[in-house]
């Protein structure tokens, strides 16, 4: 029986929103991780495999640009089906791709499935946040999106380190075969507690409308302004973000063992702030609230990116800083997004703007890396520029985000018990 908890007309039963957003966070949870894990895999894939740091770099890029694809390609189709049944036919796919990272017998396969679980997981977090539009009142986004985004914090905090571990001890694939199942008991629970959600399929599009429509949704103003303000503000945490490990261990001295605890605190800082920020853009407004974090992000991206000799203890102090600022961005953001298009047109949007979100992040890390230079003795020189693009990026965001409105949305939509 998937209708265990009551829903009122028109919105969730408190009890029950708030088991579906922790549901929806530990999705996010398994996506996030999926993506993250495979940096601090990539020693144990290069003996194994008999590859280089850049045929890993291709795999890591690969499921970034898939996402992509499949946030574009979703865009045409999200809005025709129940998100529940999307959501969980997905989310199956995702597993079944997860289990085929754990199973690849060579190094192509294994490129070929990360490719999968990027096709699959990009899709994911369009659905997640068109459920959050489609179920929680817009003054009560902000946090609602907080809770979502504890998925980072808890991917951070203890997926990661957990698979890496698991990683140590019976190989590189032991960490799929966890998120395996992992997303099989939460598919088991979101079959069970998720709301039918197909109030929106009365106003779709006709079939034949369905591409003249999806290229309307990128000739609108308003949707145009949003979907560069995502992309700008995702290339610039992805030119600092991808190279932060190995410029601690070549140029701060910090032991690859190490990062597993600089990772870890700041982790936890964002365990906590996540939510605090979500309530503070619904209190103050999500403009006013993601141009506060993101003029304060400005400190730490400079810090990190000209950062000088100092001990452990030092970048353990900082590193919670920098995880809350550029973690603590997207919060407002996503919670805005939600309110940009028209509830029939928010699966649409959503899935186009995690594509051009997704291909920020590939567009940031191949600039970051080719800002780069690598000197003899190992030490890694331009990260500093880096920082400047990013600072320069930061503060266009800031002030272009005033472009993107954000209306009153209507009221959510039935969802039915």
């Amino acid at each position: 029986m998937s209708q265990t908890i009551p829903a009122s007309a028109g919105v969730l039963a408190p009890a029950r929103e708030r088991i579906v957003l922790w549901l929806l966070a530990l999705t996010q949870f398994t996506v996030i991780m999926d993506f993250m894990v495979m940096m601090p895999l990539a020693p144990q894939l290069m003996r194994a495999f008999d590859i280089t740091p850049a045929a890993v770099s291709g795999a890591v890029s690969a499921y970034a640009w898939c996402a992509g694809i499949s946030g574009l390609l979703a865009s045409m189709y999200i809005d025709r089906f129940d998100r529940k049944r999307l959501l969980l036919t997905m989310f199956a796919l995702f597993t079944v791709s997860n289990l085929a990272c754990a199973v690849a017998p060579s190094f192509h396969v294994l490129v070929l499935s990360r490719a999968f679980a990027g096709l699959t997981g990009g899709v994911l977090a369009s659905i997640i946040m068109a459920i959050i539009g489609d179920l929680i009142p817009a003054e009560r986004r902000g946090a609602a999106t907080g809770i979502v985004m504890t998925s980072f914090s808890l991917a951070a905090v203890a997926g990661v380190p957990t698979g890496v571990m698991l990683a140590a001890h019976y190989g590189w694939a032991a960490p799929f075969y966890l998120l395996v199942v992992f997303s099989l008991l939460i598919w088991a629970a979101a079959w069970r507690v998720l709301p039918a959600l197909d109030g929106h399929l009365a106003r779709r599009v006709p079939l034949a409308q369905v591409l003249p429509e999806l290229l309307a949704l990128y000739r609108v103003p308003d949707h145009q302004k949003a979907f560069l303000l995502s992309g700008v503000n995702m290339l610039t945490g992805m030119l600092v973000i991808p190279f932060i490990s190995p410029v601690l261990v070549n140029n701060i001295g910090v032991q690859p063992a190490e990062i597993t605890f600089v990772y870890l605190a700041g982790g936890v800082a964002t365990l906590f702030s996540a939510r605090r920020i979500g309530r503070w853009s619904d209190q103050a407004g999500p403009q006013f609230v993601y141009r506060a974090v993101a003029l304060f992000s400005l400190l730490p991206i400079m810090f990190m990116t000209h950062m000088p000799q100092i001990p452990l203890w030092g970048v353990l102090l900082f590193f919670p800083f920098f995880m809350t600022a550029l973690s603590g961005r997207n919060i407002p953001l996503q919670a805005l997004m939600t309110t940009v298009p028209q509830p029939a047109r928010r699966g649409a949007f959503l899935s186009a703007n995690s594509a051009i979100q997704s291909m920020g992040n590939g567009v940031g890390a191949l600039l970051g890396g080719l800002l780069l230079q690598t000197e003899a003795g190992g030490h890694i020189s331009g990260y500093g520029l880096n920082g400047w693009l990013a600072v320069g990026l930061t503060l266009f965001a800031v002030i272009w985000i005033g472009r993107v409105g954000a209306g009153v949305a209507p009221a959510p939509l039935a969802a039915k018990a």
